[in-house]
């Protein structure tokens, strides 16, 4: 893998000069550490010849500490009327430039997601080299919900989920994610990446599963309070952490990332 950073907005009122930081994918293999360094697909710009991850506050599940929850449990149940059931599919035999499918697809994006997918990114997309497997949904013979997943050597990033929105009230998208969550942990893998957590409307991932941690920046960090606590004041940040407070921040830097 490759990593390079890329300058940023500067404010010499208060000495912040911003890289972001990036990471080009070379071989399939390098997916697990591409992750757990922080990293996350980038799919904004369709015209990039490499695969390339971007570096920010994402959330993952350790498996070894995953164990079902009382709000998994009670989704199940909710929505267990249904029956619902799912298979898994490998890319390979999937058809991920079947018209229905990207319609589904376009349509769910279009009514909830807060950035515009064009059809040429849905496209750019769905040809990941990176993407392994599809999760179909199903409810009664029909389908209901996909979810667009990278597996790779004990590490699943569930990437994008597209689901019936007519079913929001059984919870199927929670249900979704608890699914893929435990069928990873059934096979044995080592993790789960759920994106990055931004903004209070990520904290229904934080709520409802187990094993959490997410990037700070420096590592993976266990500590959902202070998680819950960044969301809630996502939208204030007018500089960094180090210059907001900068005797907790360097005191907790020397703790946990600085060696002896």
């Amino acid at each position: 893998m490759k990593i390079f950073r890329s300058e940023s907005f500067v404010d010499y009122k208060t000495y912040t000069f911003n890289y972001a930081t990036y990471c080009i994918k070379e071989n399939q293999s390098e997916i697990p550490e591409i992750y757990s360094r922080g990293f996350l697909p980038y799919s904004n710009n369709i015209n990039l010849r490499h695969e390339t991850y971007y570096l920010a506050r994402s959330l993952r599940v350790d498996l070894s500490k995953f164990k079902e929850s009382s709000e998994n449990r009670r989704v199940a149940r909710k929505i267990a009327v249904l029956q619902p059931g799912f298979k898994v599919i490998p890319i390979d035999q999937f058809d991920v430039d079947d018209p229905e499918f990207k319609k589904y697809c376009l349509n769910y994006a279009a009514a909830r997601f807060s950035e515009l997918i064009s059809a040429e990114r849905m496209h750019y997309i769905l040809h990941s080299k990176s993407i392994s497997h599809i999760f179909e949904f199903s409810v009664d013979a029909k389908n209901v919900g996909y979810v667009i997943a990278i597996v790779e050597q004990g590490a699943l990033h569930y990437w994008f989920a597209f689901f019936d929105l007519e079913l929001q009230e059984y919870s199927l998208g929670k249900w979704m994610m608890f699914s893929v969550i435990d069928w990873a942990s059934k096979q044995g893998l080592d993790h789960v990446y759920l994106g990055t957590c931004y903004g209070e409307k990520s904290l229904y991932k934080v709520r409802d599963f187990k094993g959490l941690s997410y990037f700070d920046g420096n590592r993976w960090n266990g500590d959902m309070k202070s998680l819950k606590f960044k969301c809630k004041l996502d939208q204030e940040f007018t500089t960094d952490e180090f210059k907001q407070d900068t005797d907790l921040f360097l005191a907790r830097l020397e703790q946990d990332y600085i060696d002896p």
